[in-house]
């Protein structure tokens, strides 16, 4: 269930404690009231019965008219009993409440000299009164309770006006650069607090957002530095009279191994540093499939896979080609590496890039968690699970959505929308 809001909240209890006390307050009054009308009643059915027998005492055969709400019996025989009301025949001395609503009548019976004296007083318009104050009450009860929700909700807003305006201000925050202190003069004492803890928050992620900065500053130059070693001396050994073809073609395996190492190394930084990767270049999608999947070919020849790259060769995408290649490289090495049997295949139908294997699948379960950090569909030794992380993490910064399809046992594809795609042109 949905929690409700602070705003809300507020209104609710400001409702909530105004129908509690103002419903203790109507139930008292409707109490009270309840008791003065049968005080009322009682003591006009006493007067006119202490009149009744003080007229029947001192002169019996004169009587004064009763009253429109009152009726006077007096039971000498059978035959006056007889003449009674059926409710009245059989009640012997004491208080009695008969019928409800505008049929009630409130009975006093007494025995006076062997004499049965009867005062029936008609209470029903007390009756009437008394649930018409209960309607009011009711009427007034719930007018209050919506008055008291509309003030509440009132209220709240002026109450969380600041907090709201604070949860603006954290979420317009960009952790990188300097901003003015959210606590200010003016503030209430709860809400300045907790604009003091979002500052001093703050504070620490820049201190780690620049920490890691130079940490990836400082790890780029050191890794950069032997691999620029690496492939100047490739380049030297490739000029190197006397080498024989199968060294240069070693050689040069290790010159594009780490030249790709150098690239992968730039892309990995952009996405460490959270950074734009707006460098794009006019890339042959072919040529760049073709040359992440070059590392690889030992394997694919060993396993006997069989590779296919349906990539018309003139093809062309305006792209970040260190990204590309960053999420072909991943995507086609964990191919290569589940395939034990079967094909992997690269497609083009545009703007969406395909790569699919034969290999065993990942199950329903798995499928939700394949891009976390960390996370191995499958129980072997090999990786640390970044490979698909890494790609979810790079397609995200460039706005390249990508959609997994796969079954246990039925291999998987990857589907990659990329940016439209221009024809090359082509050579005579």
């Amino acid at each position: 269930m949905k929690a409700l809001n602070l705003r809300l909240r507020v209104a609710a209890v400001v409702a909530l404690t105004c129908l509690t006390v103002v419903g203790l307050l109507a139930w008292t009054l409707y109490d009270a009231s309840i008791a003065l009308e049968n005080t009322l009643v009682e003591q006009i059915v006493n007067e006119e019965m202490t009149f009744l027998i003080h007229q029947h005492q001192s002169q019996a055969d004169i009587f004064r008219e009763p009253g429109p709400n009152v009726q006077y019996y007096i039971v000498r025989n059978s035959n006056d009993r007889e003449r009674l009301p059926l409710a009245l025949r059989d009640l012997s001395a004491g208080e009695y409440n008969i019928g409800k609503n505008k049929q009630a009548l409130h009975v006093s019976v007494r025995l006076v000299d062997g004499l049965r004296l009867i005062v029936a007083y008609d209470s029903g318009q007390h009756e009437v009164r008394r649930q018409q104050f209960k309607e009011l009450l009711l009427i007034a009860l719930t007018a209050i309770i919506f008055t008291a929700a509309g003030l509440g909700y009132w209220l709240a807003g002026i109450i969380t006006h600041q907090i709201t305006n604070l949860a603006t201000q954290v979420a317009a925050l960009d952790p990188r650069a300097a901003h003015e202190p959210l606590a200010h003069r003016g503030q209430d004492l709860e809400v300045a607090t907790l604009a003091r803890a979002f500052d001093q928050y703050q504070e620490r992620i820049r201190d780690l957002i620049a920490r890691e900065q130079e940490f990836t500053g400082n790890a780029s130059h050191e890794l950069r530095t032997p691999l620029t070693a690496i492939r100047t001396s490739c380049e030297l050994l490739e000029t190197e009279i006397g080498l024989s073809n199968k060294a240069l073609l070693r050689v040069q395996g290790i010159s594009s191994a780490a030249e790709r190492m150098t690239s992968q190394l730039e892309t990995l930084l952009f996405l460490a540093r959270d950074l734009a990767l707006d460098r794009n270049d006019r890339v042959a999608l072919a040529e760049c499939v073709n040359l992440a999947i070059a590392p690889w070919q030992s394997v694919i020849e060993q396993k006997g896979l069989h590779f296919s790259n349906h990539i018309a060769t003139n093809i062309s995408i305006d792209i970040n080609h260190q990204a590309l290649n960053l999420v072909l490289a991943n995507i086609l090495r964990n191919a290569v590496q589940y395939t034990e049997h079967g094909q992997i295949e690269v497609q083009w139908q545009a703007p969406i890039l395909s790569i699919r294997d034969t290999g065993p699948g990942i199950s329903q379960q798995h499928q939700q968690r394949v891009f976390d950090r960390r996370y191995r569909a499958h129980n072997d030794n090999d990786g640390y699970g970044l490979g698909l992380a890494i790609v979810k993490r790079a397609c995200d910064h460039c706005g390249w959505p990508i959609q997994m399809h796969s079954a246990s046992g039925g291999g998987t594809q990857f589907e990659i929308t990329l940016p439209l795609v221009k024809p090359l042109p082509m050579h005579t």
